[in-house]
């Protein structure tokens, strides 16, 4: 049995609520068969045991969800940064991530599952990287034991997936990385902007304020490549939301840029990848476990 230590939360330094407004995501409907999670529901993490809500900013989205294995267990194997997806949507929100971070504590690893302003509440291009950014480094106020942050893996889900990969590059384009990522894995991730912009009925372009273009490197993987540390792609084969394609042909321009990218291809829909009773899910967590050895 998980031992049952006391709820708190954290305030950390305070990160603007500035950025860019972009207008109100339209004509994209139902996250395919997930309806969009209330955000007074979006705590719903912080209820568990062993979970901890830390805030990063005064903003009501600039906060995570730290799920902490079992204590007699010893210290955390390292971190994974757990960011959902929902095409940067304001209608969804980390809950979309909270059962994958249960799964992870339960595997001994640290999961800080971030939120972050959306599109249509207060996010977007460059907000929505701003807090991505400034979550990530919050780690290093978390109090953690050192060695736990010696291993940071960012996860990501479709928009998630995007901003997990970006976020491996984001100290080239002026955004402080204080706390640096070791892997990154994204789940069915939007990897390639402009290939993309007609997904989510133009979420990418409301992500963006503009139509996406080669002048966006700074927010682009595809663009970004190579980075300098492993990426991986898992994604499922039927998968008609985000198509397997971008992950193939993210693979394929980063291993020949002399990145270090591979493609695990699965079986099922767009959100198998997040079912914590999936063989995709069990293959996750076996790509985790060949980062310590398991």
């Amino acid at each position: 049995m998980r031992s049952m230590r006391r709820r708190s939360v954290l305030r950390l330094p305070f990160l603007a609520a500035g950025g860019t407004a972009v207008m109100t995501l339209s004509g994209c409907g139902e996250y395919g068969n997930v309806a969009p999670v209330p955000i007074s529901d979006a705590g719903s993490g912080a209820d568990l045991p062993d979970v901890r809500r830390v805030t990063y900013g005064e903003d009501a989205s600039q906060f995570a969800d730290l799920h902490l294995p079992d204590a007699s267990i010893g210290d955390p194997r390292g971190v994974v940064v757990v960011i959902h997806g929902g095409f940067w949507s304001s209608r969804y929100d980390l809950s979309l991530g909270t059962p994958l971070a249960v799964s992870l504590a339960e595997q001994g690893w640290a999961a800080w599952n971030l939120e972050y302003r959306r599109v249509g509440g207060g996010g977007g291009a460059p907000a929505t990287f701003d807090d991505v950014a400034a979550g990530i480094d919050a780690l290093a106020e978390a109090g953690l034991p050192p060695s736990t942050l010696e291993t940071v893996v960012t996860l990501g889900h479709s928009a998630g997936g995007h901003l997990a990969v970006w976020a491996a590059g984001r100290g080239r384009y002026g955004w402080a990385d204080r706390v640096r990522l070791t892997h990154a894995i994204s789940q069915a991730g939007v990897l390639d902007l402009v290939a993309g912009a007609r997904l989510g009925g133009g979420a990418v372009s409301a992500l963006l304020g503009h139509a996406p273009s080669s002048a966006d490197e700074r927010y682009d993987p595809a663009q970004q490549v190579p980075l300098d540390i492993p990426v991986w792609c898992v994604h499922a084969r039927d998968d008609v939301l985000v198509p397997l394609e971008q992950s193939v042909d993210y693979v394929a321009r980063a291993t020949a840029a002399g990145a270090q990218a591979e493609l695990i291809e699965v079986e099922g829909d767009h959100f198998v990848v997040i079912d914590p009773g999936s063989r995709a899910w069990r293959q996750t967590l076996d790509l985790l476990d060949t980062i310590d050895g398991g």
